[in-house]
């Protein structure tokens, strides 16, 4: 970039660094203890807190980190060398209860010096911000030097950042850049010295810890992983502020960082937190915690700091990267990415603190990043660039179920969801029951938590389209998911469990495909699952039967089944001897027995295989179930309270072993997984909402009123068998009415009696989900049903027959 009409000064100092391009990237420790934004939608970037110091910082969208890391480093020049999140012990606090305003608290291990900092992003611009105080003994502040020291990893990479020392409106500072995207970091007094280094070779930590001096002044680093760090004169300025700016361009970057340190802190510290104060407090949720609603008030900031300002209404699963320090820029999303199954807990746990507009633009973004055909993608870059590409149905129920929730609460606006939420059935009505993938994304087959929000999508749609005067169509869905429903016990249990000396029926984690079936895995014998991420001597394939989850436990939250139904009853009584984990904060439960997704069993971290823990997430749904069949939750929440962090972030999973110090691995607290996990922060959230109302907040009124009562209660009765070219059934029970399903309008060409006799059926059009006709059985019927297709706008015929046994009831 060229420097000659520039505002700003290159400052040669010892010309280039050497070293080039520094060790290979890595991120950092995912173990958050804050995130933070402004309240405001003009402040384009996101912080992150952890060990005291500060880490990934977001611009200009959530998914886009910046840093890796910036600490503050001291020394005398002779006697000592202090590294922030190692040689201090530090406090940690919110400025304000109902504001993510971080104050740190560090101590010099023999009491020489306290170093109090404070963290807020400027509350209009793309500048995070760090106030420092330093006091302690007079003799050693007069001979302290204090370093800032930031590894920039612009455009989510290590790799390929330059850095030089500049001069800008009389003050020295750092200016860094990768592609169009700069950083300047600078200090309110100014740094009286800089440095720009390759990590590893010629970075400020290398020079000091040799001699406890700045020997270095490179003035440029160029194209590699670099640290730069800045001196600052403690002797003279006992109090600073440090910025840290984003920009497109250096010029904005530079402009931003000088705006803001031309304005005291303590302004932008008051205005910070006067905009979260307009967020409001549901004091209501309050009384319904434990801890006196520390940890409610946290979780809404949680939530709320998650959503992007440029892409409004796009949550991301976490502002980090689970087993950080391992990972490098090969690990482009982490968790900055949306899966609509994480992003619609947010939304919902916003509906339950009273947010409806801030659900509704979740919908609205979601509706622009749904795809044609009705679907999407596994996850997403939050401008809808997909990642992963797997099918997930759930995620496609789940924003039904969201439209439904705002269309009760008369909280669409003028938004006109039927369109979204036609096409977005018609996906689940071509694919459904078999999914690709559950919702632990390794496994297609039959799962119950799929099913569950798979039918409850369906009735959600049913009900909405009857209100959009397509009753045809509502019919069609409602019965279509009555029919999984009716099949959902067989297709989903085992009569032949192994998991349990008393229980032999209950309910597997999924059921793979048969041959012929979609997804079906010709490499791996039938009945059986392959499970991914598992040590490399331990096996990786088995039985069914073998391989328990709760996710059925979302039959009940969405009102499918009854809290006292034996099924539940029981398979909750394998769950709990496969999965519960018992720590000195309460009780957690693991995902599923034989997980290999986390820390391993010697404490490493997760590189591609380990041991899955248990994840806090899943007491919640615990609860939940426990709620809805009357009895007390405020074990639960409690435990949620514990197993949260210093600054109150929940972890995806928790050290579910015997302590470990060496790898700061205790029973119970966090382990290496993501921190926090915002679909926990949900699931706490909605949880105090639930035992504040006595009902279980997710619980969908038109699903609960149509299954959740006995067989002879019920309005209706499910009386077909459905057949679709991708899912093409053998046999049927006689007496039912087998449904032939296709996305373009056929005919149908039918015989019982082996062609003697032929009857011809014209489908009938629904809408987005396509074409039907029916062929009727009686249980007189006997021998099969053998019929072919034929597409009039085509003008093309199958070409083959297909034949479906008939089974004596």
């Amino acid at each position: 970039m060229s420097d000659l009409s520039a505002s700003y000064r290159w400052l040669d100092d010892d010309g280039a660094a050497f070293g080039a391009p520094g060790l290979e990237p890595r991120w950092t420790s995912s173990r958050k203890d804050a995130v933070a934004t402004a309240y405001a939608a003009s402040s384009r970037v996101w912080f992150t807190i952890s060990h005291g110091t500060l880490n990934e910082v977001y611009y200009p969208t959530i998914d886009r980190p910046q840093t890796r890391d910036m600490e503050l480093l001291f020394t005398d020049g002779a006697t000592f060398l202090h590294e922030e999140k190692r040689d201090f012990e530090y406090d940690f606090s919110y400025i304000d209860p109902d504001a993510p305003a971080v104050r740190v608290t560090a101590s010099d291990l023999n009491g020489r010096y306290t170093v109090t900092k404070e963290f807020i992003s400027d509350p209009h611009h793309p500048v995070v911000l760090m106030n420092v105080k330093i006091a302690g003994d007079e003799a050693v502040l007069s001979r302290l030097k204090c370093y800032a020291l930031l590894a920039p990893h612009l455009n989510g990479g290590g790799a390929g950042n330059s850095a030089r020392s500049i001069e800008v409106a009389g003050q020295r500072a750092l200016l860094c850049w990768k592609g169009g995207t700069s950083l300047a970091l600078g200090v309110d007094c100014g740094f009286t010295r800089s440095s720009c280094g390759y990590v590893g070779s010629s970075d400020g930590f290398q020079d000091l810890s040799t001699d406890m001096t700045m020997d270095w002044e490179f003035g440029q680093a160029l194209n590699g992983n670099l640290a730069v760090m800045g001196e600052i004169d403690v002797a003279r300025h006992r109090e600073f502020t440090v910025a840290i700016a984003l920009g497109d361009g250096h010029h904005a970057a530079l402009a931003g960082m000088m705006q803001t340190l031309s304005t005291p802190y303590a302004i932008h510290a008051k205005r910070f937190i006067e905009q979260w104060h307009r967020s409001g407090v549901p004091e209501k949720l309050s009384l319904a915690a434990t801890d006196g609603g520390r940890l409610m008030r946290i979780s809404q900031n949680v939530i709320l700091s998650h959503e992007d300002k440029t892409y409004p209404g796009a949550f991301i699963a976490s502002a980090s990267i689970p087993w950080g320090a391992s990972k490098s820029d090969d690990d482009l999303g982490g968790y900055h990415l949306v899966w609509t199954r994480d992003m619609v807990q947010s939304a919902t746990a916003c509906l339950a603190i009273g947010r409806t507009d801030t659900a509704r633009r979740a919908l609205v973004y979601l509706a622009c990043t749904q795809r044609p055909d009705g679907s999407f993608a596994q996850n997403f870059w939050i401008d809808g660039t997909p990642y992963w590409t797997g099918i997930q149905l759930d995620e496609v129920a789940f924003p039904i179920i969201l439209a439904w929730r705002l269309w009760k609460l008369n909280g669409l606006g003028n938004f006109d969801v039927f369109p979204f939420v036609e096409n977005a059935a018609a996906f689940l009505v071509r694919f459904a029951p078999v999914t690709q993938q559950e919702r632990w994304e390794e496994n297609p087959g039959y799962s119950p938590s799929t099913l569950a929000a798979v039918i409850a999508g369906l009735v959600c749609a049913a009900d909405i389209a009857r209100a959009y005067q397509a009753p045809e169509l509502a019919s069609f869905l409602e019965t279509y998911a009555d029919w999984i429903e009716g099949n959902l016990d067989r297709w989903t249990t085992t009569t032949e469990g192994v998991l349990h000396p008393d229980v032999k029926y209950h309910y597997m984690r999924v059921r793979p495909p048969a041959k012929g079936e979609p997804f079906y895995n010709d490499w791996v014998q039938d009945g059986y699952i392959h499970i991914a991420n598992r040590a490399p001597d331990e096996k990786y394939d088995f039985e069914a039967r073998e391989v328990i989850d709760a996710g059925f436990l979302e039959l009940v939250r969405y009102g499918i089944r009854r809290a006292d139904d034996p099924l539940i009853i029981d398979s909750l009584k394998v769950v709990d001897r496969c999965l519960k984990i018992e720590t000195p904060y309460g009780d957690s439960w693991r995902r599923y027995n034989h997980d290999g997704y986390g820390q391993r069993k010697d404490g490493g971290p997760f590189e591609h295989w380990g041991q899955g823990r248990a994840w806090p997430l899943l007491g919640g749904e615990r609860a939940h179930y426990e709620l809805a069949a009357g009895n007390d939750v405020d074990s639960f929440i409690t435990a949620f309270e514990k197993f949260s962090s210093v600054g109150g972030m929940l972890p995806e999973q928790i050290w579910d072993h015997a302590d470990l110090p060496s790898e700061g691995l205790f029973l119970g607290r966090s382990a290496g997984a993501a921190q926090p996990l915002v679909w926990a922060h949900s699931e706490y959230v909605k949880l105090l909402r639930s035992k504040s109302d006595g009902r279980v907040f997710d619980t969908i009124s038109a699903v609960e009123d149509r299954y959740a009562k006995p067989a002879e209660e019920r309005s209706f009765t499910s009386l077909i068998e459905v057949f679709q070219t991708t899912r093409q059934v053998t046999q049927m029970v006689s007496g039912l009415m087998l449904r032939i399903m296709d996305a373009k309008r056929f005919r149908v060409t039918y015989t019982f009696d082996d062609w003697v006799t032929q009857a011809t059926v014209e489908s009938r059009t629904v809408g987005y989900p396509g074409s039907y006709a029916d062929i009727g059985t009686t249980p007189e019927h006997a021998g099969k049903i053998i019929f072919t297709l034929y597409w009039p706008a085509e003008d093309r015929w199958l070409g083959r027959n297909h034949e479906v046994e008939l089974i004596p009831a």
